[in-house]
């Protein structure tokens, strides 16, 4: 064979005989002249100039490739770069997520707090419906009276005005009963201490809280006994219905001496009273001298004065040691003092603030006897907002309009025609005015409470005033 310029190819050396440093070899070399520069003979035997060669065209081949792979990449990195350029350009933007989206990836921990929520306004209400049910059953229902009241139904006046209310609130000096015994013996029998006609007036007009004289002298009517036996109708003094008749009896007597029909009754003790004074925190007096009265635990110095509910009763009660020692000085300090606790009531926001609501009802409810209308916390609650709107001078405090009895001057007996009049206004819900007075006769002749038009002073067609207070007004003046 021969190679591309037409000389054939020199045979293979026989072994042994053609590779360098051979006879052979070395022959040849010395026929053939000395040799080249370039072919100069590595100190192992090989040519050292054909390695080099061999090395260096190596490295440019990796050098020739390795720029060339540069150029390359950076090539095939500028394409992709224009070719992501072209297509975020044309890209479709991404869709807003979803309610459903954003409900499907909530994170863990608001399902967390939402359960935590959950249980907490469970236990709120499983707690409030605890002492909704406790505060209920803290009131005692008066089942008798209403038994007894249904007998004489047709006998009973009638309601005139829808929406007007009558509440005969009656304070019993029973001394039955825990905290009581200490203000006397337990003589089986009980007398209504204090006793209140209170009007509230249609769509919140304004209340009027009328005192009935315990010593007033009345017709009571015959009235059923504790043992079932039935009283015969007297003239006596207005107290002793509570001890004969009970509530059911107050009531006809009150009806029939007012013509005014009774909707509801409360009953308190004095341990209900001490209690509510002191669940308000007390209540603020002024006492214009030192009061010591060993009968009714009360000692006082004078000036203005925080009382708690044992110095409270015991400030109400007092007889014989305050003014002139009548039961009508005595009724004065109690409507002072009771409008002195409907504005504490209001002013520190009692009524609209559970917290401080929750130990006045509380108090309160251990100590009622009520009707049955009255006989559950929604009942006393629906009276209570009815009472929260209206304002403090709106509340008003006095007392029938009496005299000392003909027959016993330690009694008292009303004062007509200005009786009937209060009573006419009140069985009406027309207005009654109510001024400061000092519950004698002015000098015109007219006793305290008589209309208007029959003193010498006022047009036939004035209102009639009576004397009294306002819750506004307080006890310190």
């Amino acid at each position: 064979m021969t190679d591309s310029a037409g000389t054939p190819p020199e045979p293979d050396p026989p072994s042994g005989a053609s590779g360098p440093g051979s006879p052979a070899g070395d022959a040849a070399s010395e026929q053939s002249g000395p040799p080249a520069p370039g072919n100069a003979r590595t100190p192992s035997g090989g040519k050292r100039g054909k390695r080099v060669k061999s090395t260096q065209s190596s490295k440019g081949i990796k050098s020739s490739r390795t720029a060339k792979n540069g150029r390359s990449g950076r090539k095939r990195a500028r394409t992709a770069t224009k070719e992501s350029r072209r297509v975020s350009s044309t890209r479709t933007p991404a869709p807003r997520p979803t309610r459903q989206d954003l409900r499907r990836f909530r994170p863990r921990w608001l399902r967390a707090a939402a359960f935590a929520g959950a249980v907490v306004v469970l236990g709120a209400a499983g707690t409030g419906w605890w002492l909704y049910q406790k505060l209920d059953g803290n009131i005692t229902t008066d089942t008798s009276a209403a038994t007894e009241l249904e007998r004489y139904a047709k006998e009973r006046p009638a309601s005139l005005v829808r929406g007007a209310r009558n509440i005969l609130l009656i304070g019993s000096d029973t001394r039955a009963g825990s905290g009581n015994a200490q203000y006397g013996r337990d003589k089986g029998t009980q007398r209504s201490d204090t006793t209140i006609l209170l009007h509230l007036a249609a769509h919140g007009r304004g209340v009027t809280a009328v005192s009935v004289p315990r010593d007033l002298m009345v017709r009571v009517p015959s009235c059923r006994k504790r043992d079932g036996t039935r009283t015969a109708a007297q003239f006596a003094q207005f107290n002793s219905a509570f001890e004969l008749g009970g509530t059911a009896c107050t009531i006809r007597t009150v009806e029939k001496l007012t013509g005014i029909r009774v909707d509801h009754h409360v009953v308190i003790d004095f341990r209900g009273f001490k209690d509510m004074v002191n669940a308000v925190g007390g209540v603020r007096v002024c006492v214009s001298k030192p009061i010591h009265d060993p009968d009714a635990k009360l000692n006082l110095k004078a000036g203005a004065r925080t009382l708690n509910g044992e110095q409270a009763l015991g400030y109400v009660r007092a007889r014989k040691s305050l003014g002139d020692g009548s039961d009508t000085e005595r009724m004065e300090r109690q409507q002072q003092f009771l409008a002195a606790l409907v504005n504490k009531v209001h002013s520190n926001g009692v009524l609209l603030n559970p917290a401080r609501l929750y130990p006045v009802l509380d108090a309160a409810t251990k100590s009622l006897t009520t009707d049955p209308g009255l006989d559950s916390l929604k009942d006393l609650y629906d009276l209570s907002r009815a009472m929260r709107s209206v304002p403090t001078e709106k509340v008003q405090f006095l007392t029938v309009p009496r005299r000392p009895y003909s027959g016993n001057p330690n009694r008292d007996e009303l004062v007509q025609p200005s009786a009937n009049s209060l009573f006419k206004r009140l069985r009406d819900d027309e207005p009654v005015v109510v001024v400061p007075g000092d519950g004698q006769p002015e000098s015109g002749g007219e006793e305290p409470g008589a209309p208007s038009g029959q003193r010498g002073d006022a047009s036939p067609s004035a209102a009639p005033t009576f004397a009294g207070t306002n819750a506004a007004v307080g006890t310190c003046r």
